[in-house]
């Protein structure tokens, strides 16, 4: 292991923020028009993402709690598969949360 490997804070890093780079591309029309059809996923995305860190639960256990796989809970956390009503009714569960889904 080698000890003298700098460490990044974030004040030193040489890249653009995330968020301010964000912020830029949703001046450009084609990519806030993008970005606010995907809204509705990345808001599930979020969602299921915070309550299970709320709740001190690893993938893998809220998986188990759920009885399914930790890569199926990983393929919806990263967007690559779509929960069905009745999954996200048992993910509900499994975070002793309730579920509510609204049209605004």
């Amino acid at each position: 292991m080698n000890m003298n490997k700098k460490i990044i804070k974030p004040k030193d890093r040489k890249h653009l923020d995330f968020e301010i780079w964000h912020k830029q591309q949703l001046k450009n029309l084609k990519y806030k028009a993008e970005y606010d059809r995907l809204q509705p996923e990345f808001a599930v995305i979020g969602a299921m993402i915070e309550a299970r860190i709320k709740k001190g639960l690893t993938q893998a256990k809220l998986a188990k709690k759920i009885g399914t796989k930790q890569s199926v809970i990983s393929r919806l956390e990263t967007g690559h598969a779509n929960p069905s009503l009745n999954f996200l009714r048992k993910l509900a569960s499994a975070l002793d949360t309730t579920l509510k889904i609204q049209f605004k």
